[in-house]
């Protein structure tokens, strides 16, 4: 992920560059920042606030996020595009066993402390 958006935006800001490209990599970048945020907001909203409602959407949105980025990096750089997929991959499955994990909770996981058994 941090090798893609560098190779991106290496490229994309070249002196060599078309002024669009380095229109979509100024864009790309920003998009990067904001996923980085959306991705450090993801954990303290499921485990620490455990609101799993709020950490799906954050999740979704993220993973939304990340596939326009993917495609703005394809049409940067092509290598860089193809160094987000497997991130995709996980970000799919993650997606899949937050959004499961509330559901089977009934959405709720305020009650689901556990406890830990002293000997």
């Amino acid at each position: 992920m941090g090798y893609a958006a560098h190779r991106a935006v290496q490229i994309g800001l070249s002196p060599l560059g078309s002024v669009e490209n380095v229109r979509t990599a100024k864009h790309a970048a920003t998009l990067y920042t904001i996923q980085l945020g959306l991705n450090l907001a993801w954990m303290p909203l499921f485990f620490g606030l455990r609101r799993p409602i709020e950490a799906t959407v954050d999740i979704v949105t993220l993973l939304g996020v990340n596939t326009y980025l993917t495609s703005l990096y394809f049409s940067i750089d092509e290598v860089a595009g193809w160094c987000m997929v497997p991130y995709l991959g996980w970000l799919g499955f993650a997606t899949y066993l937050c959004a499961g994990s509330g559901y089977l909770n009934n959405w709720d996981l305020k009650d689901k402390e556990v406890v830990a058994k002293k000997e």
